[in-house]
């Protein structure tokens, strides 16, 4: 089997490290940058302003990291779109993500709303998968994507984008988390999303996709069976620990994203072992099953 291409390695994306602080996507859209970037982040954590042009209300998706300069530059957005927050909307429980959700709910005083209680809060709302959420002067889809995490949601909006969250990133491939990420429900979540033909991703890290996003969703899937199939070619022969899988797979990778890399294998891993395919070996090993 040979590596899938990445569609977006011929878009004219914007360089890493270059992505503008705040940007207007879409007349319903604005993002902001989040001051945190890293190799695991990218240029930083996006946070979404989403809202009906002149109905003087935003929902903020994504609140991200409780950062003081990123709350100015998230207020001064609210100020430019003339917009007071009525809701705060997250995608998942980490807290690149989460973090500021509960601080920024008590400050605009807006609900908090996301798959989780813990991240929803007392009062907030728990949300669930096909409902729709009439606000600020629009209506927002609730998906259920598991898989990076259980409690991963999307959101469709009126325009036919979707706010992916960490599902998709802007540059390079997501994360499966292990234990508590699945690989089964990501594969799944990636064919439903696919199902809804996105006009664009906008995604928790990177740049927006609009060129072709069903075509960085079907490299999403291919990417996703390639690792499988290098990880069953590095065990012919024999027993490997997890490690040194990561090590071979991966050697392509910058290290410092090993340890992600890490929590990707074990969860492919997990798939495999439940389909009979690896077995366990000694201590941290695995091994083809026997026929």
């Amino acid at each position: 089997m040979t590596a899938p291409v990445d569609p977006r390695a011929g878009w004219q994306l914007p360089a890493p490290g270059t992505m503008p602080r705040t940007a207007q996507l879409e007349p319903l859209v604005t993002r902001v940058l989040a001051p945190n970037a890293s190799g695991m982040t990218l240029d930083g954590t996006n946070t979404y302003l989403v809202g009906a042009p002149g109905s003087g209300q935003a929902v903020v998706v994504d609140p991200g990291p409780a950062d003081d300069a990123h709350l100015a530059a998230v207020e001064q957005a609210l100020a430019g779109r003339d917009a007071r927050v009525v809701a705060v909307l997250v995608t998942h429980h980490h807290g690149d993500h989460a973090e500021a959700a509960l601080p920024w709910g008590a400050r605009f005083d807006a609900p908090v709303a996301a798959a989780s209680p813990g991240v929803a809060g007392p009062g907030g709302r728990v949300l669930a998968s096909g409902e729709q959420l009439a606000l600020a002067g629009t209506t927002l889809g609730v998906l259920a994507t598991p898989g990076h995490c259980s409690d991963h949601l999307a959101f469709r909006l009126e325009s036919g984008a979707v706010l992916v969250g960490d599902h998709v990133l802007g540059r390079g491939t997501s994360v499966v988390t292990h234990p508590e990420g699945s690989v089964v429900d990501y594969l799944d979540s990636l064919r439903r999303l696919h199902d809804l033909g996105p006009s664009a991703l906008y995604c928790g890290h990177g740049p927006e996709l609009t060129e072709d996003p069903t075509a960085v969703l079907d490299y999403y899937l291919a990417h996703r069976a390639y690792r499988e199939w290098q990880l069953l070619a590095a065990l012919v022969p024999g027993a490997r620990t997890v490690a040194e899988l990561v090590a071979e797979v991966y050697a392509a990778v910058p290290r410092e994203v090993w340890p992600a890399a890490e929590q990707s294998t074990r969860a492919t891993l997990a798939k495999l072992r439940a389909e009979g395919r690896v077995v366990p070996g000694a201590g941290d090993s695995v091994r083809l099953a026997t026929p």
